[in-house]
């Protein structure tokens, strides 16, 4: 969910995604994104460079989901809230 997050905002290199995603080691990262790749929800692109560039954004379909995410940080919101009150 943070990896879709982080691209709903803008396209991303991989190091960028790295430190936006500080709990989240770089060969799992690396593992997320091509999972996210497979299922269509990312889109990679590698640009024929020295050093290659590689950036990712979210396809059609991952774009999609962004109103799911939206929707799941304000339940999160709302869920932090109403534990605060009850402390």
């Amino acid at each position: 969910m943070i990896i879709l997050f982080h691209l709903s905002q803008k396209t991303r290199r991989f190091n960028e995604l790295q430190r936006l995603c500080k709990q989240i080691s770089q060969p799992i990262l690396a593992k997320q994104l091509r999972k996210l790749e497979d299922d269509g929800m990312v889109h990679r692109e590698i640009y024929k460079e020295v050093p290659p560039r590689v950036e990712y954004s979210l396809t059609e379909m991952g774009h999609s989901f962004v109103p799911v995410l939206k929707t799941m940080g304000e339940w999160g919101k709302v869920y932090i809230n109403s534990m605060e009150e009850n402390e």
